[in-house]
């Protein structure tokens, strides 16, 4: 711009605020008034001041909108009792990853190996799914240990623990339930009693009762563990159990030896006494009862884990499940069928087998629909609808087609402990799917 241009910029400016000048002092004049009254500002600032009110009301309308938009929704709480499917609280579809354990000695280079990696990006649906059914477990444990108390009907405590699974699991067929009977065996009882329908026993404060209840998504099962007892002359009892089972879950890993597993828990195990009423007993491992693998609708897939020395020398081998569960008894330490039968599984590798009784046919009909390899129990049947099956259930016993499981005892009068955890030999590292901030 040049010199002249800018020169009659700044004198036209000058007249511009000269006038303004004279406007503002004719204004002033006018609202001073000969008598200095001032009654016309007046009004000017009261309708200045209602503008200006009604401006900032509807600026705070807005901010108090946008303020609003902007605040995220708290996540979604468990209810209590827990009514709330686990699905919902984990809108991402990502559920918890458990406990992890680094491998030792020769298997720590699977740490930083990228095509293990790479193996379990691919795994990693699997891996949602019991991740899924180990956070119901996890949810609904924690609810019956804050409600389990003496002078419940076992009936009662089972069908509570089971109908929370249930609406936690958003239970569907054989896509995602409960995957064996809630065994919830008394003292001396070591495993597989359940109560059957019209039962009247009774939880009493003496009592050493071991809850052992699975959860399942597509078949993908967690198999989990833990005693309740209420007097505490039994803690000893518990504590070795419990310490067996984390000794048994910190030595599994690929490529070891199942008996150097069951050596491990046996030595942790026996290293504990406990008094009762006055007696000292020696914690004992139950020789006839293991751990075991998991595999997709099967309990038990084949390889047992032993909780005494002198097992067998088959390897763990990457990518399998495992139930690492110990037993500890002030009795004989074996354990022999006894009672009432209660549980039951079609056996996982039956074929076709011709029955002759019509209602053994449909009673295999409805196990095949609702549990298929699944384990389950006479209160199961008697929730869907079946009635006077006995007879047809033990014809489908004899023919092979399905295996009782009775109850499982040490000695009378003994009792014996119990806990469990399910493991996964991930390619990279060993995750306890179903640690919780309880054990």
């Amino acid at each position: 711009m040049s010199k002249e241009n800018s020169s009659m910029e700044i004198s036209v400016g000058d007249k511009v605020v000269s006038e303004v000048n004279d406007s503002v002092s004719e204004v002033t004049s006018k609202v001073v008034g000969v008598n200095g009254e001032t009654s016309e500002a007046v009004d000017d600032n009261d309708d200045v001041a209602e503008v200006s009110s009604e401006v900032k009301g509807e600026a705070a309308k807005k901010k108090k909108k946008k303020n609003k938009s902007k605040k995220k929704k708290d996540p979604l709480q468990q209810t209590d009792p827990p009514s709330i499917p686990v699905a919902e609280l984990f809108p991402s579809g990502e559920f918890p990853e458990g406990e992890i354990q680094q491998y030792k000695d020769d298997n720590l280079w699977r740490v930083t190996s990228e095509e293990k990696r790479e193996l379990e990006r691919l795994q990693k649906p699997t891996y949602n799914s019991v991740r899924q059914a180990a956070e119901v477990h996890r949810q609904v444990r924690k609810y019956i240990r804050s409600i389990v108390k003496p002078g419940m009907l076992m009936t009662d405590l089972c069908e509570t623990l089971e109908n929370t699974v249930r609406k936690l699991i958003s239970e569907n067929g054989l896509q995602a339930g409960i995957a064996f009977p809630t065994g919830c065996s008394l003292n001396w009882v070591a495993a597989h009693w359940t109560p059957n329908s019209g039962d009247k026993t009774v939880l009493d404060y003496n009592d050493v009762m071991k809850l052992d209840f699975g959860t399942h998504i597509d078949g993908y099962i967690v198999d989990c563990a833990f005693t309740v007892a209420f007097n505490p002359m039994f803690d000893p009892l518990l504590k070795a159990t419990q310490e067996a089972t984390n000794t048994g879950i910190k030595e599994a890993g690929i490529d070891v030896r199942l008996c150097d597993v069951g050596a491990a828990i046996q030595e942790v195990m026996e290293s504990y006494e406990v008094e009762i009423n006055g007696k000292v007993f020696q914690v004992k491992s139950i020789h006839n009862l293991n751990g075991h693998s998991i595999g997709q609708y099967q309990i038990h897939a084949g390889k047992s884990v032993p909780i005494v020395k002198g097992g067998v020398q088959t390897k763990m081998e990457e990518g399998e499940f495992y139930a690492i569960e110990t037993f500890g008894s002030t009795g004989k330490g074996y354990v022999r069928e006894d009672l009432e039968c209660s549980h039951y599984m079609k056996n996982f590798d039956v074929g076709h087998v011709p029955l002759r009784l019509p209602r053994a046919k449909q009673l295999l009909a409805t196990i095949n629909k609702n549990f298929s390899t699944l384990a389950f129990c006479r209160r199961y049947l008697d929730r869907l609808g079946e009635t006077k099956y006995l007879m047809a259930l033990k014809n489908l016993c004899d023919a092979g087609i399905v295996q009782p499981y009775p109850p499982l005892c040490d000695v009378k009068g003994s009792y014996v402990s119990q806990f469990e955890h399910t493991i996964l030999l991930r390619p990279t590292c060993k995750e306890v799917v179903s640690r919780g901030d309880d054990y």
